[in-house]
């Protein structure tokens, strides 16, 4: 039975998983393609990604709030408030999608304050300039993305992906290199690519879900209705604290990125290296999570508390199995995994040490995102906000400056100080969440348990995809 309940989370998870690790992989490829050409390129990149994962990691984390609302209604049997949910988190994203334009428009100014040299200060700041513009079809693309996953519909975000990772990867060797008329632009070509592929993304998927019949009881765009104060304060209500979260996480990973430029551009490279590869082997617990929100509200929609629970308590098993298999991978292959980004000898030498302790940290990290998508799944989105806010921002950044560059008599130990911060902030975030999960599922079992409890649009073991 565990197996089986097992599978059924993966089953749901790896398209998913596909998909993000293609998106993920724009990242990746953007990372090498501008390594080959300069280690200044790549510390542009590198820092001009920090502002951009930092916009549109929130823009996720808020509009992920889609995702929970709509598998409810799917356990509920109510298929007629989807449309109406969805189209209230499309207005938000629009919303949201000029919030942040703004924001990247505006912050390009700081790149000459960050002691960075200043051709990779220039390039930073054309990078950010480039790719917001593709923050508008991310933000609209992301509402869909959670439409059709909380409906268990993941294949067509897999293919699309994977599509798009294709294109991306010419569109960047047009750009960074100069070919068919185009200027090689170098690292800032990567930005103009990946604006081009998120537009991509959105036409593509807007094509099948206006074609395929999957979506037909559900269809956002057939009859669009004005504005709902109510749906629009669940999807704020839900969604803020999921958007601070994983502000929280990805700020303390991206104000790290601009506190270590001081130390160089040889460890400012050397850092992305390390946090790109962990940020691409994150993507499948990010998946599982995905999985677990959706199957999880499935079971709370139709009050299901008993497999609600059970489908939790495997899911983190099932990261924990992900966790050793992508730890033992960085901590064994460090050094051959660095020599994929760069030929620079000291910058492999210090990434394949950075990129040991990120796989030191992986059982903590996914065993922590796991529980967040299992909260996600009941509605459950505040608590896990103060938790990450305590973890990172109270302990992890301060103390990481610390053990980065001393204190007193202690001399620091460099840019592995923030990573061992790291490690200790996931593994406290970890353990509270899973605690907090016990807690809440003892009390929905306690509570909300039927005899026989109805099932909605979907059973809960039920795989569609």
């Amino acid at each position: 039975m565990r197996l089986k309940d097992i599978r059924a989370t993966w089953h749901l998870a790896w398209p998913i998983a596909v998909g993000q690790l293609a998106s993920t992989g724009t990242a990746f490829i953007d990372t090498v393609m501008a390594g080959h050409v300069s280690a200044g390129d790549l510390a542009a990149v590198s820092v001009g990604s920090s502002i951009w994962i930092t916009l549109t990691i929130t823009m996720v984390g808020y509009l992920l709030a889609t995702s929970p609302l709509v598998a409810n209604r799917v356990g509920a049997n109510d298929a007629a408030t989807i449309p109406s949910i969805t189209q209230q988190a499309l207005v938000q994203a629009a919303i949201l999608s000029v919030i942040a334009f703004l924001l990247a428009r505006s912050i390009s100014p700081i790149f000459p304050l960050l002691g960075l040299e200043p051709e990779v200060a220039q390039k930073s700041k054309d990078f950010v300039s480039a790719i917001c513009w593709g923050l508008p079809a991310f933000g609209f693309y992301r509402v869909l993305y959670s439409y059709s996953a909380a409906l268990k519909h993941t294949k067509p975000m897999m293919t699309i992906s994977l599509f798009c990772l294709l294109l991306n990867v010419l569109i960047n060797w047009i750009l960074i290199y100069g070919h068919f008329g185009f200027p090689a632009m170098g690292g800032v070509g990567c930005g103009w690519a990946t604006a081009f592929c998120m537009w991509a993304n959105l036409v593509l998927l807007l094509a099948w879900i206006l074609v395929s019949k999957c979506y037909q009881n559900t269809h956002p765009f057939r009859s669009w209705q004005g504005w709902d104060l109510a749906v629009q304060k669940q999807l704020f209500k839900l969604g803020l604290p999921i958007a601070i979260m994983f502000l929280v996480e990805v700020s303390a990973f991206s104000i790290i990125a601009l506190i270590l430029a001081k130390l160089g551009t040889t460890t400012v490279a050397a850092h992305q290296i390390a946090l790109n590869f962990s940020s691409l082997t994150f993507m499948v617990p990010m998946a599982i999570a995905t999985a677990l929100t959706v199957r999880i509200g499935h079971a709370i929609g139709a009050k299901n508390s008993d497999a609600a629970r059970f489908i939790g308590q495997n899911g983190i098993r099932l990261g924990l199995g992900i966790a050793l298999v992508s730890g033992s991978l960085m901590i064994f292959a460090s050094s051959w995994i660095a020599s994929w980004y760069s030929q620079d000898a000291e910058v492999l030498a210090l990434a394949a040490q950075l990129i040991i302790l990120a796989g030191i940290f992986q059982f903590s990290d996914i065993t922590q995102v796991v529980c967040a998508g299992v909260l996600r799944g009941y509605k459950v989105t505040r608590l896990p906000m103060m938790i990450h806010m305590t973890a990172f921002w109270v302990i992890g950044i301060p103390l990481g400056y610390v053990l980065t560059f001393g204190v007193g008599n202690f001399q620091g130990l460099g840019v592995r100080g923030y990573w061992i911060a790291l490690i200790i902030a996931l593994t406290i975030a970890a353990l509270a969440l899973k605690l907090l999960f016990k807690r809440i599922s003892n009390q929905h079992v306690t509570l909300h348990q039927l005899p026989n409890p109805k099932i909605g649009l979907f059973n809960t073991d039920e795989i569609i995809v």
